[in-house]
């Protein structure tokens, strides 16, 4: 039952559509298919310059329109908002829902279902998308919000 239940999960995230490559042919919506980790999150300090968070975590999109995310601070004293929306609690960012792309705005949004931090429920969070081989690049599209966060396909 276990190997079932593993090779389910790698078909399910991990393997890109048939005759699809990560590389950059297919779609954006193939493209971010899979499990993603975290390699850098960067939010404005004081002065506004980007400065990069000690983090890990993980993001997830499923050929069916669903996604998940979890981020965890290293630093537990982590500010619970870094901008005009509190999306940590604790150091910790967790939510999941269903997520559509506009390859013509070249953003994904996020249609929050489930949330750490309640008030996320129910919100559409958009956000800009950039591939650098395999690295998926996301920032928001507020105006003012300035965070930045670079994912790598496992």
């Amino acid at each position: 039952m276990r190997k079932l239940l593993t090779l389910a999960l790698t078909l399910l995230f991990i393997l890109p559509a048939a005759g699809q490559t990560r590389s950059g042919s297919g779609s954006v919506r193939d493209r971010l298919i899979g499990a993603w980790r975290l390699v850098s999150s960067e939010e404005p300090g004081p002065d506004g310059k980007l400065l990069t968070a000690a983090t890990v975590g993980t993001i997830m999109y499923t050929r069916d329109g669903h996604m998940a995310v979890q981020i965890q601070s290293a630093d537990q004293s982590a500010r619970s908002a870094a901008g005009p929306i509190q999306y940590a609690q604790g150091g910790y960012e967790a939510y999941f829902g269903t997520y559509t792309v506009d390859e013509k705005s070249g953003t994904v949004t996020h249609h929050v279902e489930g949330a750490l931090v309640k008030t996320l429920v129910g919100k559409q969070l958009t956000r800009v998308y950039t591939f650098s081989g395999r690295r998926l690049i996301l920032h928001s599209s507020r105006q003012d919000e300035h965070w930045r966060v670079t994912w790598e396909h496992y």
